[in-house]
């Protein structure tokens, strides 16, 4: 029986969501056990952080010489998918690499999200320019796939990461043929990583399911409600806010310092200021944990007395600073760190159980600033378990209609694209 059109495009996407999920997943799984290593040793040696404005000197530097067509990172690979044109280079991959590596070594506040996108959305890229005879349409729905796995491999949550890529770049619309391609690019991904050896950080949210409850649901009940409700329009007005400080910084260093290595150079300092004022260096770097275990981090937000009342709001100027004076990383993890230490403190006012605070304002913050609703419903699901979806996608959802304008300004709602010819 001859083969349809159909099967050969499933088979071919398949074969090709493939290829890229293990790309990026060992990119992904060297970038980790990277991070990592640069992290410890600046737990070791907190002296580097003297260091950090000659790491965004050597950052400037390296995007002036190799990468000025890939500095607007997440931005480029939103426009591309938006409207195909020249494409991603690979080197987009190696730079933000060793861009974040150098972040996170000398103490700046940063994430790891958009250098897994970047560096998916670059390895999809330069896989595209070998593959003779691709359409615009195809390169879209390739850029999809390895910003997805990118996602889904440096967080461990494949379906978040899939309903991530499909979200992110045009809000109000999912493109149906890319489904399968990013589902199994994120699938390769996550597993290729894992079986490299890396692990993820575990969370539970378990305060709220009922002891020996046959189905683990949290009950619906009026006042998680009413905090859902209400906490998702705080977090989204702290998501708006973090968008508009990490703009303002961005905008006020290209007005008054003209040098793309004097401006992280600027950023640096900032830093250092910042860290000296507030006498800990809790808000440097991820924020995922510390060796000291009273530190303020995303771990700790889970149980009382883990952060300070104030902790959101320092995390959000630091990594503000940080990533609108130019260094690389992503904004994903500092956003769960805001939105976490949010949740603690409201969690404390409001007298409810912690764990479901932090947990509702570690999604919730990110869905606002990325306008990505939906994805961090399902990465709620993924991380904590599925008994409080109803309350996770609330929060979320409300969350994006209060955040603003966001940290991706290439993102466009689909009806301006209709107006633009767009396909």
């Amino acid at each position: 029986m001859p083969r349809t059109p159909r099967i050969d495009e499933f088979a071919k996407w398949v074969l090709l969501s493939g290829l890229v999920g293990v790309l990026v997943g060992s990119a992904c799984a060297l970038f980790l056990a990277s991070l990592d290593l640069v992290t410890h040793l600046r737990f070791e040696h907190p002296g580097l952080l003297w260091l950090l404005p000659i790491a965004g000197a050597v950052t400037g530097w390296m995007y002036i010489r190799w990468g000025q067509v890939v500095a607007s990172g997440n931005n480029l690979l939103i426009e591309q998918i938006q409207s195909p044109g020249a494409g991603v280079p690979l080197r987009m991959a190696p730079l933000v690499f060793l861009g974040t590596l150098l972040t996170h070594l000398c103490g700046g506040s940063a994430g790891r999200e958009g250098t897994a996108v970047q560096m998916g959305g670059g390895i999809a890229g330069g896989l595209a320019r070998l593959l003779p005879g691709l359409s615009p349409s195809d390169l879209r729905v390739l850029l999809m796939a390895g910003m997805a796995a990118g996602f889904g491999g440096v967080f461990g949550t494949p379906l978040a990461g899939m309903v991530f890529a499909l979200e992110v770049a045009v809000l109000g619309r999912i493109e149906l043929r890319a489904v399968i391609p990013c589902l199994a690019a994120s699938f390769v991904s996550d597993w290729t990583c894992t079986a490299w050896g890396i692990s993820h950080t575990q969370y539970a949210v378990r305060s709220l399911i009922p002891e020996g409850a046959l189905i683990p649901l949290t009950p619906l009940n009026g006042q998680l409600l009413l905090f859902a409700i209400l906490g998702g329009v705080l977090f989204g007005l702290t998501a708006r806010l973090f968008a508009a400080m990490t703009h303002g910084v961005q905008n006020l260093l290209v007005r008054y310092c003209q040098s793309p290595i004097g401006r992280p150079m600027v950023g640096a300092c900032g830093v250092i200021a910042l860290a000296g004022l507030v006498g800990t260096p809790d808000y440097l770097g991820l924020g995922v944990s510390s060796p000291d275990s009273a530190a303020a981090t995303i771990v700790n937000a889970f149980h009382a007395g883990g952060m300070q009342p104030w902790s959101w709001c320092w995390k959000l100027v630091f990594t503000a600073v940080t990533l609108g004076s130019g260094f690389k990383g992503g904004e994903a993890t500092p956003l769960f760190f805001i939105g976490a230490a949010l949740g603690n403190s409201l969690a404390v006012l409001a007298g409810l159980p912690i764990d479901f605070c932090v947990a509702l304002g570690f999604v919730s913050v990110f869905a606002g600033a990325t306008h990505t609703p939906i994805a961090c419903t399902v990465m709620a699901v993924e991380i904590f378990g599925g008994e409080s979806i109803l309350y996770y996608a609330i929060s979320c959802l409300l969350a994006h209609q209060c955040s603003g304008r966001g940290v991706y300004p290439a993102q466009r709602a689909r009806p301006a694209m209709e107006k633009q010819g767009a396909p």
